[in-house]
Formats: structure tokens, sequence, C-alpha cells
């Protein structure tokens, strides 16, 4: 037997609805930003099954090859565990694979393949077209301002004491 569903019977009509503080607070806005902004990379990238998070690691890695996984969690702010998933489904694609580091026996160095070297190239012809739709609505120093605000305001949250880590790619 399905359970039902509440309801509310009498909606409040979106014009209607009051949003009390929410769009005076920087969260607020920014969750909203992020929402935009994801669901246009989604859609830019629909066709390579590729999100945000893993783009940026694929970047890393091809920016510098050999990396060890453990300096790719710490770029990415990801815990341990979530990066060797992360690896373990890159490398499942045949976009990068794990090579005996060099210089430690006991890590691992991350390099892409061919074929993630090739993906790669076209999502950033991709990743371009998104960003401009981003910053359209600014000018070319509003732009400039905002990545710097933000930087700010990420570097200081950072490095406040006991902030936890991102645990999703």
């Amino acid at each position: 037997m399905r359970a039902k569903k509440k309801t509310v019977s009498k909606s409040v009509p979106k014009a209607d609805l009051k949003l009390d503080l929410l769009p005076g607070l920087i969260g607020y806005q920014l969750r909203l930003a992020q929402l935009a902004v994801f669901g246009d990379f989604a859609a830019e990238l629909k066709d390579f099954d590729i999100s945000p998070g893993r783009f940026g690691v694929l970047v890393l890695i091809s920016a510098n090859p050999g990396m060890t996984q453990s300096l790719l969690a710490s770029a990415t702010q990801l815990d341990r565990s979530t990066m060797v998933a992360v690896i373990d489904q890159l490398e499942a694609r045949g976009l990068m694979e794990r090579r005996a580091s060099p210089t430690d026996r006991r890590s691992n160095a991350l390099v892409l393949t061919e074929e993630g070297e090739k993906l790669l190239k076209l999502l950033k012809r991709r990743i371009k077209k998104h960003e401009a739709r981003i910053a359209a609505a600014m000018t070319s120093a509003e732009t400039t301002t905002l990545v710097e605000l933000l930087t700010r305001v990420r570097t200081r949250l950072q490095s406040a004491p006991g902030r936890p880590k991102r645990t999703a790619a």
C-alpha cells in the first residue's frame, strides 16, 4: 500500500511569496547563482557526462602531469576517499591513468590519457562559451571584481578554524 503524500491545499502564488531576509543574504544569492551556473554548465556539456568538479580535476591533472592523488585532493578540497572514487571513475572512462611515481613508491602519478587530453580540449572550448554567458551581465572590470571578491570570501572562510572538508565532486 502506498502512502499518500501530504499536499498543501492552498499554495502561495510565487508573486506573493515573501522571502523576508533571504534576498539580502550573501549565501542565499551565491546559492541561487551556483544553481544557475551549474544548470548552464550542465546544459553546455550535457553530451559529455561531466560535472564541474570532474572538469576541474581533468584541468588540474592536465596542467600538472604526474601530480599525486594527495596533491589533487588538496587542490580540489576533497577528502581522500572521495578523491579515490573520482579518480576511479575518470580512469574507468579511459580519461586518465595512475602510474607509479618516479619519486615516491608509496604514491601514484596521475596523467591524462590521449583520450582525456582530447576531451579536455573540447570541453575547454565549451566552457569558454559557458563563462561568456555568465559574464555577459557584467563589464570586464565587474567580472574581475566579482572574482576577486569571491576569492576573498572563500579564502577567509577556508582559514576559519574547524572548517569541514568537502566530500562531493
